[in-house]
């Protein structure tokens, strides 16, 4: 079978991804089937590109922020401990120093004179080794393990190269600070995470003060990774209740349109929710009304006339029973009973048509087997390949119709009928062929048409009004599907093909 084939043929190319590949395919199946999936993915994109995007053009400016804002706290804080130093004894001065430094300042004295760079870098290391609590001593006894006074600023393992990195003089921050010390001297090292100010004292000693605080330099390193995934994880949730809100309604009109396509009855939708939402269900309401108005009246009229005609035929039978030629009475009959035929095959249609059997859940195989079990005992020669149990959603009787009239047709043209049940990705199958005379290619489809037959009599001994097979198509139709003949060599193959 070509599906078939063509189906095993998708398999092997599946298999035979490798696994990226496949998980390509899987989300690109995804992104195209899911509505849900496509609102949530391009919001929570362009929540990540917006943020991203704004996050890297502030990050120097909120660095630089930063940095400006500590040499400030600095400048300050140096300039009232420079001034308390002045008041304070020689012999108080390191004890000031030591009570006055933080986790990330540390403050000392040291003999008069303008220091070297690197010398003065070096001794800021010194001063940043001593951890906060043993320099605090008591005050730190208490602090808790992790805390900013229970160790160092920086790696254990640093050297004094960390500090050495970007050194340089440069003047204060706060040029218009009035409280700045006028002799003072400022520096920056270690890459601009580090400041120092250098102030003299009157008595030849110098206040020297070391701020060092590492900035991260990538903003991964930073709480925002985090808060923008909390972000994310509240978009996304808003986004899912608002996508579920959006599909369900569609959901439903997918399947009032399939159910709708197969001829079953569908209650009307809920016209609510949002206005295109709402318009969306109105007009399928209003198609859907106006669908049945349309069969209605059509098969009212086609039921009116093959009945109406049913007087006048039945006139014509008696005035030809008075007729005195024989032969003429013969022909005259033989051509009210055509007629008398298609009137009574029409009815049939239009009963067909305007019964309403309820849709129900079967054994697909089973329905199907049964019906050719029925015929075999009528005498037809009806073979059917067994396959596992398949629980379909149909009209059963009207498919067991179908069944019929095709393997019927097999069995009288052909003298035998093979059937079997195929399944494929989006399909499911019921094959009928024989081994006969077969169809020619150019008529395969002109056969539906109503009345028409290959054979030209209309007489019972080779067939019927020729209303079989469009029958069986309207049913195949009213559930989704359709028939299809294909010739073999020889005989026919009838396909009755229904969505899986």
């Amino acid at each position: 079978m070509t599906i078939a084939s063509n189906h095993a043929t998708g398999w092997k190319r599946a298999l035979g991804r490798t696994a990226p590949d496949t998980m390509r395919w899987s989300l690109a199946c995804w992104w195209r089937r899911s509505l849900a999936i496509q609102l949530l993915a391009s919001m929570l994109i362009a929540l990540f590109g917006s943020l991203t995007f704004g996050l890297y053009i502030c990050w120097d400016e909120y660095k630089g922020a930063i940095q400006s804002a500590a040499r400030t706290e600095l400048h300050s804080r140096s300039a009232a401990v420079a001034r308390l130093m002045e008041v304070a004894t020689p012999d108080l001065r390191d004890e000031l120093a030591r009570v006055n430094s933080t986790q990330y300042t540390r403050f000392w004295v040291s003999p008069g004179g303008t220091p070297d760079l690197g010398g003065w870098v070096d001794a800021a290391f010194v001063q940043f080794q001593v951890p906060l609590r043993d320099l605090l001593g008591d005050r730190a006894e208490d602090a808790p393990v992790g805390s900013p006074a229970a160790g160092l600023v920086f790696e254990a393992d640093a050297t004094n190269d960390l500090f050495r990195r970007g050194t340089r003089w440069d003047g204060p921050v706060a040029q218009g600070a009035s409280d700045r010390p006028l002799l003072a001297r400022y520096l920056d090292y270690a890459d601009g995470d580090g400041a120092g100010v250098i102030i003299p004292l009157t008595d030849g000693q110098t206040l020297n003060v070391a701020f060092y605080k590492h900035i991260v330099p990538s903003i991964w390193a930073t709480p925002l990774p985090l808060t923008l995934a909390f972000t994310a994880g509240l978009v996304a949730l808003v986004g899912a209740v608002t996508a579920r809100r959006i599909a369900r309604p569609l959901r439903q009109l997918t399947i009032a349109a399939e159910a709708l396509g197969r001829g079953e009855a569908v209650e009307p939708l809920c016209e609510c929710g949002p206005d295109d939402i709402r318009r969306t269900s109105e007009a399928f309401n209003r198609m859907q009304e106006r669908l049945h108005r349309f069969v209605d009246d059509r098969t009212r009229m086609l039921a009116a006339i093959s009945h109406d005609l049913r007087t006048p035929l039945t006139t014509l039978r008696l005035r030809a029973e008075l007729v005195g030629d024989l032969n003429l009475q013969g022909r005259m009959l033989s051509t009210i009973d055509e007629m008398q035929s298609m009137t009574d095959a029409t009815l049939a249609l239009i009963r067909q048509e305007t019964t309403a059997e309820a849709t129900r859940t079967v054994d697909l195989c089973a329905l199907v087997e049964s019906t050719c079990e029925d015929l075999a005992e009528l005498g037809h020669d009806v073979t059917f390949e067994t396959s596992e149990r398949l629980p379909y959603r149909c009209r059963p009787d009207g498919l067991r119709r179908v069944v019929r009239n095709l393997v019927e047709n097999a069995a009288r043209y052909a003298g035998n009928a093979n059937v079997r049940v195929v399944t494929t990705r989006s399909t499911i199958e019921i094959v009928v062929e024989d081994d006969g005379p077969g169809i020619p290619a150019d008529k395969l489809d002109e056969v539906f048409a109503p009345f028409y037959r290959l054979e030209g009599s209309r007489s019972r001994e080779t067939g019927g009004a020729g209303l079989g097979l469009s029958i069986a198509r309207a049913i195949a139709r009213q559930h989704g599907g359709d028939i299809v003949l294909r010739g073999r060599s020889p005989g026919l193959s009838a396909v009755v093909r229904l969505p899986a």
